[in-house]
């Protein structure tokens, strides 16, 4: 038996040797599925004097980017930057006067104003500006820096695809100056519905929009006819080819009447979700989450979410990573009556 067993251990050196190892012995052949991570929330209660401390401790001359990174309590590290599977979520903080200098990456990232008023976005050279519940998109390789031009701290929510990025190896970061802008076009165009001009220039897998104005989604929302479970919800796309308005991130706008639970629904993917307004609770998996405005939940894959308004107006931003799943041809979701699983 021993010779066997030194005999054993003579093959297995020789296979790691060649770099060779048996798929029977890999833990994770036959692994059962994990247990769906728990939810995490980010109250603004308590962030904002936190994101205070970074506005009186440095500055974008400093650190090009003043960002505190909300990671998950599931990370191994600060090097893992993850907020929710291929999401990573942070917020941002450009006081009056200052200029966080261009730069352009391989990560998708999109920014969703928070508070305070007076700031833009440059995407590409096109001024974008910056006004609460506002999303402006910053895309793969877009060119882009932010000013502040106003008289009040302005915070915003940034959302990346860097976990991605991360993973593949395809992270590029370029920093400026800039040498030449790609061409764009006035965000106005698209502001008709149903009306695109004939000469749209080269296409891009993004949109060519940058700035979806709050207002402009929020009476989408009113006129859009409500789910099943009552909820209204609209998804941000490319007004010109319909299709996401950036790939790897969907993001959908959701309007919650109060009292009346979501359907509890399933998906594989992760997602992050921001309450842009009203007070409310969610069930994710077994735990039950009160929140109120700017709070941040994370929306981890596998668990049943139900989603219940206390007050109104409720509206949530949910970003998420189920675009990467489909394009893989791996996303499942499923839905389940809304008098079963709801939030107690």
């Amino acid at each position: 038996m021993s010779e066997l067993n030194d005999h054993a251990k003579q093959v297995r050196a020789r296979w790691a040797e060649a770099r060779l190892f048996p798929l029977w012995e890999s833990p994770n052949a036959h692994k059962p599925p994990p247990v769906p991570q728990r939810t995490h929330a980010w109250r603004w209660t308590e962030i904002r004097p936190l994101l205070q401390l970074a506005l009186e401790e440095t500055s974008p001359a400093a650190v090009e980017r003043r960002v505190l990174q909300l990671i998950s309590p599931y990370s191994q590290s600060r090097d893992d930057e993850f907020t929710a599977g291929m999401v990573l979520a942070a917020v941002q903080c450009l006081l009056p006067g200052e200029v966080a200098r261009p730069h352009r990456h391989t990560m998708n990232a999109l920014r969703f104003v928070l508070e305070g008023s007076g700031a833009e976005t440059l995407v590409d050279g096109k001024p974008c500006r910056m006004e609460f519940g506002d999303l402006i998109l910053t895309p793969a390789m877009c060119w882009h820096e932010h000013r502040h031009h106003g008289s009040e701290p302005v915070l915003w929510l940034d959302v990346l695809d860097v976990p991605l990025h991360n993973w593949l190896g395809t992270g590029v970061f370029q920093p400026g100056p800039v040498h030449e802008f790609p061409p764009t076009l006035d965000d106005d165009i698209f502001t008709a519905a149903g009306v695109q001009p004939l000469r749209l220039g080269a296409s891009r897998e993004h949109s060519p929009m940058f700035r979806y104005a709050y207002q402009d989604v929020v009476r989408a929302l009113q006129k859009s006819p409500a789910m099943a479970d009552g909820s209204r919800r609209v998804r941000y796309v490319d007004p010109v080819s319909g299709k996401l308005a950036m790939p790897m991130l969907e993001c959908q706008m959701w309007q919650l009447d109060p009292d009346q639970p979501t359907a509890p629904e399933r998906s594989n993917a992760n997602a992050v979700c921001l309450v842009v307004e009203g007070n409310g609770r969610s069930r994710i998996g077994d735990d039950i989450v009160e929140w109120g405005p700017l709070d941040i939940l994370t929306l981890p894959q596998d668990n049943w979410l139900s989603h219940t308004a206390s007050s109104g107006p409720c509206r949530l931003f949910v970003i998420t990573d189920r675009d990467v799943l489909g394009r893989l041809g791996i996303l499942r979701e499923e839905t389940r009556s809304p008098t079963l699983g709801n939030p107690q």
